[in-house]
């Protein structure tokens, strides 16, 4: 059984209908929080690396991922250090107590049977989470029994959470009660099976307020993660977007108790990006939502750019290009 983080709450329109976001505050706060970032001394921000480490879904979402390259996902996520880099940092790989690894694996549902099995192998059940994108992945243009089906399908597989997609059109057109009760189709197929994070594909929904208003509504229909983008999108996550939807969190929180989990997703490629959305929710959220079950990375290539870095600071030496590719 997966326990529930968040069970919900009745549909509340007119907490939506009252919703109200200055963007351009929202603007300003970012652009003050991205200058906090020099302030970190060499040693803090290595910290904050190695912390990011443990917050990435290390993600693979591509039209010819095989078997072989999940497995190297897998095996890379259990490890993300070499030997040398690990033991530098005081982790221990042969040591339970003292290993360094992402927190998930993302996959297609179709590669979470192998996902899963080598996770396994790996004695890592229950410590490295495999994650499934679901339910028309990436448009979610699709009717709501197949998406349904494709969430069952994922979690028989193997998988322990769920990113689904919404239907954008329904934000766009203010449709909040059907975008309510679609999540909650989904999150009755998740509930004690597995954990469920709501991709809003910000970049497709027109303005700040509806980030906002969908937010809420997916947090309303239960879900445990709200998602910034699917990473297809023109436009993915943005600190601004992520302040947007911290404060929805927090409004949440403040309504109900329930503490729902932040990933941002999409176009996080750098240390430097890394370390700007730590702040972020740091400054935002709190220190509670700075571990892996409230606060996610989605991304395939920051990993190896925080890999560069560390090697950098515990070498004095710039690794050659092609050292941390996957």
């Amino acid at each position: 059984m997966v326990e529930t983080l968040n069970p919900g709450c009745k549909l509340d329109l007119s907490w939506i209908e009252k919703s109200h976001v200055n963007y351009q505050a929202i603007k300003k706060r970012a652009k003050y929080l991205e200058q906090l970032k020099p302030f970190a001394t060499k040693e803090h921000r290595i910290a904050w690396l190695l912390k990011a480490i443990t917050l990435i879904d290390l993600t693979t979402l591509s039209g010819d991922d095989t078997d072989t390259n999940v497995t190297r996902l897998c095996h890379k996520a259990s490890r993300p250090l070499t030997e040398k880099l690990s033991l530098f940092f005081g982790f221990d790989q042969l040591n339970e107590d003292c290993q360094l690894r992402t927190a998930a694996v993302c996959v297609y549902p179709s590669r979470v049977k192998c996902a899963a099995e080598i996770v396994n192998k790996l004695n890592l059940t229950h410590k490295l989470q495999v994650a499934a994108v679901a339910t028309g992945f990436p448009t979610g243009q699709y009717p709501l029994h197949t998406r349904i089906a494709e969430i069952q399908y994922a979690i028989e597989q193997g998988a322990t959470e769920i990113d689904i997609v919404i239907d954008r059109s329904l934000v766009i057109n203010s449709k909040w009660e059907q975008l309510y009760n679609e999540i909650s189709e989904m999150k009755k197929v998740c509930d004690g099976k597995a954990h469920m994070k709501c991709i809003l594909a910000i970049g497709e929904l027109s303005n700040a307020e509806n980030i906002y208003k969908a937010s809420l509504i997916a947090m309303m229909a239960g879900s445990d993660f709200i998602k910034t983008s699917t990473g297809k999108e023109s436009i993915n996550a943005t600190l601004p977007v992520g302040i947007i939807m911290s404060r929805a969190i927090l409004d949440y929180y403040d309504t109900t108790g329930f503490r729902v989990g932040l990933k941002p997703a999409g176009g996080i490629r750098t240390a430097n990006d890394a370390i700007s959305w730590l702040i972020m929710v740091k400054e935002e959220l709190g220190d509670y939502w700075l571990n892996n079950k409230q606060f996610r990375f989605g991304a395939s290539g920051l990993l190896g750019d925080i890999e560069q870095e560390l090697y950098l600071y515990a070498t004095t030496r710039y690794p050659a290009p092609y050292q941390f590719k996957m």
